[in-house]
């Protein structure tokens, strides 16, 4: 009725090239991790950071900081829920992500962070620049 070969089996199914493409970019791990996109904008006095995190939810992202590198995380939680489906296909992986940033230059104090329709936007404040006087040093 609905040809329920298993998919590994099939040579000339669109799922099964998709898979082997996909195999082919990422490896051959079921757990690949595809890093997050992200986009930085320098906004004069400040950076914006656009990351994309689709489907995860907002307690699920955590930014931790490290002297100057800040890292963004996230982790899928595995549901142990049960339920009465038999799944032909499942597609939908549990994983987590994670990905660092060098902020030497970024007022870390000031930094703000907006988790919305899966896109979470960080506002990095610049460090104002230390000018040193110039001075002469004398020759003894």
């Amino acid at each position: 009725m609905f040809d329920l070969i298993p998919f590994e089996r099939r040579t000339s199914n669109l799922f099964n090239y998709l898979d082997q493409m996909n195999r082919a970019f990422w490896g051959n791990s079921e757990s690949s991790v595809v890093p997050c996109s992200t986009d930085i904008i320098d906004q004069g006095n400040q950076y914006l950071l656009r990351t994309d995190l689709p489907g995860y939810n907002k307690e699920d992202i955590h930014i931790d900081m490290d002297g100057d590198r800040m890292t963004i995380s996230a982790q899928h939680k595995e549901e142990t829920q049960t339920d009465d489906n038999t799944y032909i296909r499942r597609e939908r992986r549990y994983g987590s992500m994670s990905r660092s940033f060098d902020v030497s230059g970024i007022d870390t104090s000031g930094i703000q962070a907006k988790y919305e329709n899966g896109v979470l936007e960080l506002t990095l404040p610049k460090k104002e620049a230390t000018v040193t006087p110039n001075r002469r040093i004398e020759i003894h």
